[in-house]
């Protein structure tokens, strides 16, 4: 029978862990022919006409593209939080976190692309590892500016 501490022990890990498990495969979904461009402009265009009717039929094309690449962006920036609420503690440094944070989510960045290039309808994109780096940086840094405010109100009550 498992003790507290092993118990515990696990559990924080499927705390930690578990998110970015959740989350990476999330992205790995979007990385599915069901989300390529055909897919998700049966979704996001109505949604356009509606917010702005007399829009043209190109500048709804156009920002259907700018809200696929802001997709990129937004991910992956939630993947970078992820991944440092998962490895942070107490005694880790920013600069511990961020030279484990940044290189593990440019690699799922990197392997997503890489993932599409076997999708029907789907390419992988250097372009797209980029913006995903990009959402990656955005994301550790207000990853770091969460870590700098909970650590100054936490030495404030001390």
């Amino acid at each position: 029978m498992p003790g507290v501490a092993e118990s515990t022990g696990r559990r924080d890990l499927v705390c930690r862990w578990g998110p970015v498990a959740a989350w990476a495969a999330t992205i790995w979904l979007f990385s599915t022919e069901y989300f390529t461009g055909d897919g998700t402009s049966r979704v996001l265009v109505p949604l356009l006409e509606f917010f702005l009717p007399r829009a043209a039929p190109e500048l709804l094309s156009q920002l259907h593209g700018l809200l696929r690449k802001l997709a990129h962006v937004t991910e992956f920036a939630l993947l970078a939080l992820l991944l440092g609420r998962a490895l942070m503690r107490s005694h880790r440094t920013l600069a511990w976190l961020a030279w484990r944070v940044l290189p593990m989510a440019v690699a799922w960045a990197i392997l997503d692309e890489w993932h599409q290039t076997f999708v029907p309808r789907r390419v992988g994109a250097v372009t797209d590892v980029l913006l995903d780096s990009a959402g990656v940086l955005l994301g550790f840094a207000v990853f770091a500016a969460w870590r700098a405010r909970f650590n100054s109100g936490r030495r404030s009550r001390v």
